[in-house]
């Protein structure tokens, strides 16, 4: 394996490992609030008013933001020196802190208005309405504060940092269950200690960011300018990501409304699945795309697309290494799952057989969800935000028809199915118009029949112990074992590139 696909593959470990800490402590987390602040109206308020800077931030912030500047702050180093990328950093610094300002500002002011749009339940109730509107007031400002780590996360991944970006969310959970506790403790009110917490947590992340920035010889007080050229390009190429952001929290509402017209539990089936096909995604998915967009963009900067072709065919072989495996592991081991994770109280054995076959219906598309990072992000480091807005649009009109379609037959795996089925032709979409730009390109799926075969016998071994119950889900160390000495056999690289990392930990 060449230096360059090591190198993607090293900085996805650092992003893989640090989402990993992030998801677990999420997951305390999300223990600790539901214990201090229960189910009720008083937590429907505080996670209305938390929902809204979360929007905004999957709207502007590590999404859009950092896919549109990074390409554009890693082509301006390359032509002009890293003052002038500095430069630029500080002007989209500037822009950054006087847009979202104002916009904080307006929602303030328009807090009342603001939650009866997103909750007009709440105008029945008009003390959870004004609970609601006093967090909304101490939460927002936080949208100025995670965008603006949007920014460090893109200036430090172009210049080869990745550690500090990606544990940026792990200061966001420790913070909150660090003011759920301290309000149980001093008996302080719950929802506005989460509130001040999270404007709390919004100032630390950014703030841990400045040392790794100092490092690269980044200080923000220097020169900038409003009108710096890369400042308009970044913000040209963010319209169409911004749109396609808000394609998909579309897709999500439409997946709602769609499975809220079948039988109850369907949007909870729906729900939990999706949360368990999700971790995987996030800890490797995310890992693999932000690992490769920093490489593919410095190589269009210097137009050297065999090496251009060369990193993103690496991250595509390591994405399917990873995601075909676990998407057998999934089908194989979905009823065990999700008996040990939710089988409890409420949660009854029709649930869990409910929740599984959703969990196989997302499994089939997991490969296809984790392809569609690394293309999106050679689209991007080419400056092209164009394609992959057209490429979400065409996968929601395909979940939409195939999912009414079928879930007239067959409930609610009817539209994980569909899903799966979107995000296969977003996928091959993408494949196919990257052709147009960069020819015959793609060399990674000569290696895949090696990944299905190896993923097809772990899995049917997987599936061969569910008579043991949630007690199968203990032997998934020893599949993932067999996988790996099975992909050592066959001289896969990507296989040969983690025995030498761990050797290297154990000296």
């Amino acid at each position: 394996m060449s230096s360059l696909a090591r190198g993607i593959a090293k900085n996805a470990a650092v992003v893989g490992g640090a989402t990993l800490l992030s998801r677990i402590l999420g997951f305390v987390r999300d223990l600790i609030i539901a214990f201090a602040l229960g189910a009720g109206p008083v937590a429907d308020a505080f996670f209305v008013a938390f929902r809204l800077p979360n929007l905004m931030r999957r709207l502007f912030g590590e999404g859009s933001l950092t896919m549109a500047f990074v390409p554009v702050y890693s082509r301006v180093r390359e032509e002009h020196g890293a003052e002038a990328s500095h430069v630029m950093a500080r002007s989209m610094h500037i822009w950054l802190v006087l847009v979202l300002g104002v916009l904080t500002l307006v929602a303030m002011y328009f807090a009342r208005p603001l939650t009866l749009a997103i909750a007009p339940g709440f105008a029945g109730e008009p003390r959870q309405l004004q609970l609601t509107v006093e967090l909304v007031r101490i939460c927002f400002p936080y949208t100025i504060f995670i965008c603006g780590v949007a920014l460090c996360m893109g200036i430090l991944n172009s210049e080869g940092h990745f550690l500090m970006p990606a544990l940026a969310p792990c200061v966001l959970n420790i913070v909150l269950i660090s003011a759920a506790l301290g309000a149980v403790w001093l008996k302080l009110s719950v929802p506005h200690m989460l509130a001040y917490g999270v404007l709390v947590a919004g100032v630390l992340q950014w703030a841990v960011q400045q040392p790794a920035l100092h490092s690269v010889g980044l200080r923000w007080f220097g020169h900038w300018s409003l009108k710096n050229d890369g400042v308009r390009r970044t913000g040209r190429l963010m319209l169409p990501t911004v749109f396609g952001a808000a394609v998909y929290q579309i897709n999500i509402l439409l997946g709602t409304l769609l499975a809220s017209l079948l039988p109850a539990g369907s949007i909870s089936y729906l729900y939990y699945a999706d949360r368990l096909v999700q971790f995987p995604l996030g800890v490797f998915g995310i890992a693999v795309s932000t690992a490769a967009l920093p490489s593919l963009s410095r190589l269009a900067a210097r137009k050297d697309m065999d090496g251009f072709k060369e990193a993103l065919n690496a991250s595509m072989r390591l994405t399917l290494f990873i995601s075909i495996p676990a998407a057998a592991g999934l089908i194989g081991l979905a009823g065990p799952v999700v008996e040990l994770l939710f089988q409890r109280g409420a949660f009854s054995t029709a649930a869990v057989d409910a929740t599984s076959i959703a969990l196989v219906g997302y499994a089939i598309g997991l490969p296809a969800f984790a392809m569609v990072r690394p293309l999106v992000s050679a689209f991007y480091a080419l400056e092209d935000t164009k394609t992959p807005v057209i490429a979400a649009t065409l996968s929601v009109v395909v979940y939409v028809i195939a999912g009414a379609g079928m879930m007239q037959y067959i409930g609610h795996l009817g539209l994980a199915l569909a899903t799966s089925l979107s995000s296969w032709l977003n996928a091959a979409f993408l494949v196919w118009r990257l052709r147009g730009r960069l020819g015959r390109w793609a060399s990674y799926h000569r290696i895949v029949p090696v990944f299905l075969g190896l993923s097809i016998v772990i899995g049917c071994g997987a599936w061969g112990t569910v008579p043991l119950g949630k007690w199968a889900v203990v032997l998934i160390p020893v599949w993932a074992a067999v996988y790996a000495v099975g992909a050592l056999l066959c001289r896969i690289p990507e296989a040969t590139m983690l025995l030498d990392a761990v050797r290297r930990r154990v000296r």
